[in-house]
């Protein structure tokens, strides 16, 4: 982790170390942390004398106007760049199944838990903040407090479940599976309400609409199938992609859907009139399984993209080129992406086993770092290790922190 390796100079590097129980004691390191107190506490007392959009605060560019940024709340018409609700913790789900609760301020591990016997496919909150909701490569379904009481379990499918979804009122949720079905579920019971069948294979992606009894699945026969979960009928058919769906999910708005797909294509649909708002072309590879697209929580326009390749890429709706690519984010493919509550750190899950935290560059920051150049050209160009304490204020652009081997 970042923090404070010094070499000693001259005579000091041989001093004597202190020693307890015949170890030797290793040097406490102060870790770094993302204090936005003072910024929420900056916008609470300004939003106090904002009449309307004549008063609303802009993102200026300058290193200058640091202390006056504010959460990206603050800012809706300037878009920027799986937490637990209040956002205190980080939960992540391994294929070992189990569980590594990390610490959202200080980014320090904090426990793991042996949650399912499989891997852990997918994992979701309630909207009412109260549960989480996994499930696992044999089909198994759990129920979690927020203190990580197991509560209940569920045999839900019989091949593994890809993905989840609650209603807007959390009495419902839905789950999809590679037996090539989607099942509505009551929530309170645990029991099966409605099996929706219709796809030809494996479901990869369900998400339940921001607002209305209607949800979006995408399957290996390359569809996107609207249902409607009382009936259990589908009621429209999308054909944009040319290859599996690996996930989508709605905007904060419920108009636009945005979807991925294995032909290396990130679709919005305009839902109002069922029509392709947008393509966007970029990855080189697939955009991996459901949670690797996902919207910001504040700024309906911004969504961020993860590939097989280990790319992190970023987007805005009716923006025609790529706003922001780290094409060296990770080694290998991005699994999972999810915002902070507050919208101001994205952290992103990876097969090379490491989870990074992303922020915004800050005004005058630069973008020089392995991340963005590659780890090859970053020592050709003699930049310095971008682990090192100086190598993260100096050349970090959207990279904050990040932890290895879970």
């Amino acid at each position: 982790m970042y923090g404070g390796r010094h070499a000693g100079h001259g005579s000091n590097s041989n001093a004597q170390r202190a020693v307890f129980d015949g170890k030797r004691m290793r040097k406490a390191i102060q870790r770094r942390t993302v204090d936005f107190n003072c910024s929420i506490g900056k916008f609470l007392q300004d939003r106090i004398w904002i009449r309307d959009q004549r008063d609303m605060k802009f993102l200026r560019p300058k290193p200058n106007f640091i202390i006056d940024l504010l959460p990206p709340s603050a800012y809706l018409h300037n878009p920027v760049n799986a937490w637990t609700p209040e956002g205190r913790r980080l939960i992540t789900g391994l294929s070992s199944g189990e569980f590594t609760l990390w610490n959202g301020l200080t980014f320090n591990f904090e426990t793991i838990l042996q949650a399912h016997e499989s891997a852990v496919r997918t994992m979701k909150w309630s909207h009412n903040d109260n549960w989480m909701v996994t499930a696992d490569h044999k089909g198994v379904i759990k129920y979690w407090q927020s203190n990580m009481n197991n509560l209940k379990m569920i045999e839900g499918h019989k091949e593994a479940i890809r993905d989840l979804s609650f209603a807007p009122t959390d009495t419902k949720f839905a789950t999809c599976s590679d037996d090539g079905t989607i099942k509505i579920w009551d929530f309170n019971e645990g029991i099966e309400e409605r099996v929706l069948s219709g796809h030809g294979w494996d479901v990869k992606a369900v998400d339940w609409h921001p607002h209305k009894s209607l949800l979006a699945s995408g399957s290996k026969d390359n569809l996107i199938k609207f249902w409607d979960p009382k009936s259990g009928k589908s009621v429209y058919t999308l054909h944009g992609h040319k290859n599996t769906i690996l996930g989508l999910q709605w905007n904060r708005n419920g108009n636009w859907l945005g979807t991925a797909a294995r032909d290396q294509l990130v679709k919005i649909y305009e839902i109002r009139m069922m029509k392709d708002l947008q393509t966007f072309r970029g990855h080189n590879k697939e955009v991996c399984f459901p949670t690797a697209i996902s919207w910001h929580p504040f700024h309906e326009r911004l969504l961020a993209t993860g590939g097989s390749d280990g790319c992190l890429m970023f987007w805005i709706v009716g923006q025609d080129t790529l706003v922001e690519a780290v094409e060296f984010a990770h080694d290998q493919n991005v699994w999972s992406l999810d915002w902070h509550p507050l919208g101001h750190i994205l952290v992103s899950g990876s097969n090379d086993h490491s989870t990074r935290f992303w922020t915004r560059a800050r005004p005058g920051d630069t973008v020089q770092d392995k991340y963005h150049v590659g780890r090859q050209k970053a020592e050709e160009l003699g930049l310095k290790d971008v682990d090192s304490d100086e190598g993260i204020i100096k050349y970090f652009r959207f990279i904050l922190f990040y932890i290895s081997d879970l």
